[in-house]
């Protein structure tokens, strides 16, 4: 029986490629996401994303959803469950980011983010724990980074910081209330920066997508974890590069868009992992 993801900001960047991994292996996916019509800056909408992954050989369900309301979330968990019968994992990918320093953040722009990013998290994990409980693999897993409380992640972006670790709360206390439900809830992380639109159009454009990293990396690691056993892995912190270390990929160079560069470390990836990793990293700009 296929495997079915609900997978948040699914039509485009880490959230499609995710999709597309799994559609590989026949997944029937839940395209949870707000773009229905093509945006200038934005590629893709969850009808194309549904029309790449059924190219992928996997099943589509393109879902208009706005995470930070309830009805609809609850709207899109009832039409995932009536269409393919149940849910496996839930993937809390949809985010939103404004890198700002406090006196710069406007409140409407840090409700936005805590609501996508620890709230949405929290209530689509909430929605779809129920169906996850009834799976023989459930799982959810949150994009959000280790709880690596330095100052220098606060320093500069304190809202947008205090929204990603309220994800990675998520994780932390769910995997325990949900440890007897059989459910495993863990975060993934990026080593390096990731090629996508926020880090083409808030981060420096071109330039900055050239020491990144291609989002297969995170599809890849993620596409690992979901493979693990829920009941013995779950409440861990994982960083994509050392998931697949751990699977026995050894050539990262697949990845990367320009594999001469150097690459940037992504924030929030604590110092003692920085260090244990051999890809030359460019120094982080604090």
């Amino acid at each position: 029986m296929a495997r079915t993801l609900f997978i948040t900001g699914a039509s485009r960047g880490i959230g499609l490629a995710i999709a597309l991994r799994a559609a590989r292996e026949g997944a029937n996916i839940a395209v949870v996401a707000k773009t229905t019509e093509p945006h200038p800056r934005l590629p893709g909408t969850i009808f194309t994303a549904a029309e790449e992954i059924e190219a992928a050989g996997g099943k589509a369900l393109p879902i208009a959803c706005d995470i930070r309301y309830e009805e609809q979330v609850a709207d899109a968990v009832a039409k995932t469950v009536e269409h393919f019968g149940g849910i496996d994992a839930c993937i809390n990918n949809a985010s939103a980011i404004s890198l700002t320093p406090v006196l710069d953040t406007d409140m409407k722009r840090y409700d936005l983010m805590n609501s996508i990013n620890a709230r949405g998290t929290f209530l689509c994990s909430k929605m779809t724990a129920p169906h996850l409980a009834k799976s023989s693999n459930g799982h959810i897993l949150n994009m959000a980074p280790p709880l690596d409380v330095n100052p220098r992640w606060f320093a500069r972006h304190t809202a947008y910081t205090i929204a990603k670790f309220g994800m990675s709360m998520c994780t932390l206390g769910m995997a325990e209330e949900f440890r007897e439900m059989g459910v495993g809830v863990n975060s993934l992380w990026p080593m390096t920066a990731i090629d996508t639109a926020a880090v083409r159009n808030v981060l420096g454009g071109d330039a900055m997508a050239r020491a990144s990293r291609k989002p297969e990396i995170v599809a890849d690691a993620a596409w690992a974890i979901l493979n693990r056993d829920p009941a013995t892995c779950t409440g861990n912190f994982f960083i994509d590069e050392e998931v697949l270390r751990e699977a026995g990929v050894s050539d990262f160079s697949i990845y990367a868009n320009d594999p001469k560069s150097p690459l940037f470390p992504d924030f929030f990836v604590p110092d003692a992992v920085l260090a244990r990793t051999s890809t030359p990293l460019l120094p982080l700009p604090w």
